[in-house]
């Protein structure tokens, strides 16, 4: 849908799900679906996406969730190997993605924001 809808701002709610390996490393839901993202937008220009839990964290860590774009992916080495350890929130970190905004007091959904020009 983000890839070949036309431009304009996207906005979905809810809340992703993943099926964790036995010994999974840093991240949540939120993270792990940015950098699934980042992989399916690679090369893209013009497309950035937000993914976030409206409470300021996702999953065990300090991160909301991720903030991508079409250079994202290629940012980082590693993507696919932290896709299957659920270990995007290190993946994230180290491509210059994770989003932290601290606790906001409240739980409404995980969004995603998607800007496409």
């Amino acid at each position: 849908m983000l890839i070949e809808g036309e431009p304009g701002v996207y906005v979905l709610g809810g809340e992703p799900t993943i099926v964790l390996p036995p010994d999974p490393g840093e991240g949540g839901r939120n993270q792990a679906l940015a950098a699934e993202i980042a992989k399916r937008i690679s090369g893209i220009d013009g497309l950035s996406v937000l993914v976030a839990g409206t409470d300021g964290t996702d999953g065990p860590t300090d991160a909301a969730g991720g903030l991508v774009d079409g250079s994202s992916w290629k940012a980082a080495q590693g993507g696919e190997d932290a896709l299957a350890r659920a270990d995007s929130g290190a993946w994230l970190e180290a491509a210059g993605c994770r989003f932290v905004t601290g606790p906001t007091g409240t739980n409404v959904m995980d969004l995603l924001v998607a800007i496409k020009t």
